[in-house]
């Protein structure tokens, strides 16, 4: 989701690793094994914290439901799964006990990464707790905005607040990411929050290859072009793996500029419900098969949860 801030030197045989040989769009091309260059990391996101099923059907809510689009997306090529905990009534939860519901559902079914979210209401202290679970991944907002949604039809919001996240908390989560051992996915709604992650590379809390999401189409962030995507894949230091993250019919559009650029894609029921034909998606699997499609026909693969594991944890060392 910088003056800049060079990622520490990941080694000579890590993807990722140092700058020589390195188209910046694509990622290292000069490693042995996993080919950084070719491989895109699919991920998912499963549920969200707001949509119901009334607006989609497939929008899972208990655990076992959770865990089972889990198993859907996995099945389909996705190698990370990120994840919002819910009641069984639909409304979110900051629920300690419900994450850990929710992961040890997951891993009866499938190897997948598990990505926490951290971002939305509730205090910063309610949103730490669940990162003792010690998920692979964990999300990192990486600064504040305006975050609305505007209806031309109607010349009104259908949302509209302030998205804040202060330098303190997205430290203090940051810590706490480093604490537990999940890796931050900095999560950049427009380029200074991506600039940002210059803090925390300088105090030590991030480790190379560093893991960026840029999220496109939300009014009060940057514009969904592939032209924007393109200078936000500029802001990152070199090795360092990015995806897209396109909100609702963007998606497509988005996640096929990323996959020209050498980035990574995110699919899933949070973002958006529709596949690239306009039909509603059945499951996240439904969307996750389509973004692998895209990738193979981009000419490039896949990556499975090992590739993944090599590629944003190239020294070992992931929970």
């Amino acid at each position: 989701m910088d003056s800049h801030v060079a990622a520490p030197d990941a080694g000579p045989s890590c993807p990722g690793a140092g700058h020589e040989g390195l188209d910046r769009r694509r990622g290292s091309r000069n490693c042995p094994g996993v080919n950084a260059a070719d491989k895109v990391i699919v991920s998912c996101a499963l549920t969200g914290a707001v949509t119901t099923k009334k607006h989609c059907p497939a929008i899972p809510y208990t655990p076992a439901e959770i865990a089972e689009e889990a198993r859907r997306a996995y099945e389909a090529g996705a190698a990370i799964v990120h994840i919002h905990a819910r009641n069984d009534d639909g409304s979110p939860t900051w629920s300690k006990d419900t994450f850990a519901r929710i992961m040890a559902e997951t891993r009866q079914r499938c190897p997948v990464l598990i990505n926490w979210s951290t971002g939305g209401a509730g205090p910063m202290t309610e949103r730490v707790e669940h990162l003792a679970l010690r998920p692979h991944i964990a999300a990192l907002n990486m600064g504040s905005m305006n975050y609305a949604k505007w209806s031309e039809a109607k010349k009104q919001f259908a949302f509209n607040f302030v998205f804040a996240n202060s330098f303190d908390d997205i430290l203090a989560f940051a810590r706490a990411m480093k604490e537990h051992g999940a890796k931050p996915e900095m999560e950049c709604f427009d380029v200074g929050h991506t600039n940002s992650h210059r803090v925390l590379a300088d105090l030590g809390l991030l480790e190379a290859p560093f893991h960026f999401s840029f999220i496109m189409g939300v009014l009060g962030g940057i514009p969904a072009t592939a032209r924007h995507l393109a200078f936000q894949a500029e802001q990152v230091p070199a090795g360092s793996r990015w995806k897209v993250i396109g909100i609702s019919r963007e998606q497509w559009p988005l996640a096929m500029a990323a996959l020209s650029l050498g980035g990574d894609v995110r699919v899933g029921l949070e973002d958006n419900f529709y596949l690239p034909g306009g039909e509603m998606a059945k499951s996240n699997g439904d969307l996750v098969a389509a973004a692998a499609d895209l990738v193979r026909l981009s000419g490039r693969s896949v990556a499975s949860v090992d590739e993944v594991k090599q590629l944003l944890w190239p020294r070992g060392g992931s929970n």
